[in-house]
C-alpha cells in the first residue's frame, strides 16, 4: 500500500505556511504521544506519522521534492521515513519542551545561576504628629541578613573560586532515559547552576550573607500619615551568593495630635470662649503647626462660627503647597454665676427688651401742615 499524503497526516492545505504546519503537528504529537497513550500502538504509528510527515513538510528543500515528485522524491534525500524517537527529540526538541516540558534536547540545557535575590522586609515606625507634618529623619534597627565581608557576597574562601560541578559537568541538568524519552531534571549537587565551591567561606558557610543587627537611616517627606509606605530599595534582606538585596518597607504611625485632628492635607482645631468674649469680642491664642497664633474675635460671634487659615495645614505629599486650617468656636456658658452676676444680667435683659421693643415699634409717617385760614384765603382784596 502507498504511504499516506503528508498533508492529509497533518490536516493542512498544500499551501500552508510554516507556522500552521508546526502548530497541526504540536497538536498531532501532544494527542498520540506514547507516554499518553501506554500500549496504544495505533496511537504511536499516528505519532510516527505525524512525525515522519512535519520532518519533510518543515524543510523547504525536502517539501520542494516532495510536492514535485511525491514521495520517490526523497528517496535520492537519503530520507527513508520515520526515524526513531531518538532522533525526533533531538531535531524537534523545541517542540517537546513547549508540550512537555522535557529539557536536555538538542544540546539545550537550563543553567541558573546560584545568586538569588533576598526577599523585602517590613517595619514599623512612630512618629509624633509634627514629625509626620514637617518631616524628619529617624534610624530604624532591623535584624537580618547583610553581605559577608570576608568572602564579599561570592560564598567562596579568599583565595578560591567555583568550579565546574562534576556531576553534571557544568550543564546544570541531569538527563536520564526512561523508555522512549530522555528527561532532564536539575542537578542536585550544584542546584542547577553548573558550578560548585571548591572551599566554602568559613565565615558565612559559603551563603555570601550573615544575620546581623543593621541600622538604617530613614528620611520622611513632609506630609506622611498612618499607613504610608516608605521603599527604601536595597536595604531589605541582603542576597544569596551575590545576589541583589531585597527591599525595606517602612510603615508609618503617627501618634494623635492633643488639639489638632488631621483630614488629609486640611488640619482641624476647636477654641474655647467664654459668652462675654462672644458678645464684646477679643484676642485669643490658637494652636497651630508653627506654634500658637493669635486670632481676634469679632463682637458678636456665634456659636459653631468656623475661621479658615489659608495655607495653615498640611504639606502637600504628592505636589505643591498646603492645606488649610479650620478653627471652630465653641462658647461656654458659666455654670454658677454670683448674685451680684445675676443682677448684672438681669439689668442687661431688661435693657435687651426695651431694645426689642424700640426695634419694633412703628413710627407714623410725617403729616403734611394745614396752612391756616388767613393763608388759605389769601390773594383776596
Amino acid at each position: 500500500m502507498g504511504k499516506i499524503d503528508y498533508y492529509e497526516i497533518l490536516g493542512v492545505q498544500r499551501q500552508a505556511g510554516e507556522e500552521e504546519i508546526k502548530k497541526s503537528y504540536r497538536q498531532l504529537a501532544l494527542k498520540y504521544h506514547p507516554d499518553r497513550n501506554p500500549g496504544d500502538k495505533q496511537a504511536e504509528e499516528k505519532f510516527k506519522e505525524a512525525a515522519e510527515a512535519y520532518e519533510v513538510l518543515h524543510d523547504s528543500q525536502k517539501r520542494r521534492l516532495y510536492d514535485t515528485y511525491g514521495h520517490e522524491g526523497l528517496q535520492g534525500t537519503g530520507f527513508s521515513g520515520f526515524r526513531g524517537f531518538e532522533d525526533i527529540f533531538s531535531s524537534f526538541g523545541d517542540i517537546f519542551q513547549d508540550f512537555f516540558s522535557f529539557g536536555g534536547f538538542g544540546g539545550q540545557t537550563r543553567q541558573r545561576t546560584a545568586a538569588r535575590p533576598g526577599d523585602d522586609l517590613l517595619v514599623t515606625l512612630g512618629l509624633s504628629f509634627e514629625e509626620a507634618v514637617s518631616g524628619t529623619e529617624k534610624e530604624v534597627e532591623i535584624d537580618t541578613f547583610v553581605g559577608c565581608s570576608r568572602c564579599s557576597g561570592s560564598g567562596a574562601e579568599p583565595g578560591t573560586r567555583e568550579t565546574t560541578c562534576p556531576a553534571c559537568q557544568g550543564s546544570g541538568q541531569v538527563v536520564q532515559s526512561q523508555g522512549f524519552f530522555r528527561i532532564s531534571t536539575s542537578c542536585v549537587r550544584c542546584q542547577g547552576t553548573g558550578n560548585v565551591l571548591v572551599s566554602p567561606c568559613r565565615q558565612c558557610q559559603g551563603q555570601g550573607r550573615l544575620r546581623q543587627r543593621k541600622h538604617v537611616q530613614v528620611k520622611v517627606p513632609a506630609g506622611v500619615d498612618s499607613g504610608t509606605r516608605l521603599r527604601l530599595k536595597g536595604e531589605g534582606e541582603g542576597g544569596y551568593r551575590g545576589g541583589a538585596g531585597g527591599d525595606l518597607y517602612v510603615r508609618i504611625e503617627v501618634t494623635p495630635h492633643p488639639q489638632i485632628e488631621r483630614d488629609g492635607d486640611n488640619l482641624y482645631c476647636k477654641i474655647s470662649i467664654s459668652f462675654l468674649q462672644a458678645i464684646l469680642g477679643d484676642t485669643v491664642e490658637i494652636p497651630t503647626l508653627d506654634g500658637a497664633k493669635p486670632l481676634q474675635i469679632v463682637s458678636g460671634t456665634q456659636p459653631g462660627a468656623v475661621v479658615r487659615f489659608t495655607g495653615e495645614g498640611v504639606p502637600k505629599l504628592r505636589g505643591y503647597g498646603r492645606g488649610d486650617l479650620f478653627v471652630e468656636v465653641e462658647v461656654r456658658i458659666p455654670k454658677h454665676i454670683t448674685p451680684r452676676q445675676e443682677e448684672l444680667l438681669k439689668e442687661f435683659i431688661e435693657l435687651e427688651k426695651e431694645k426689642d421693643r424700640n426695634k419694633g415699634k412703628k413710627w407714623p409717617w410725617n403729616r403734611r401742615k394745614e396752612p391756616d385760614k388767613d393763608t388759605m384765603s389769601g390773594g383776596r382784596g
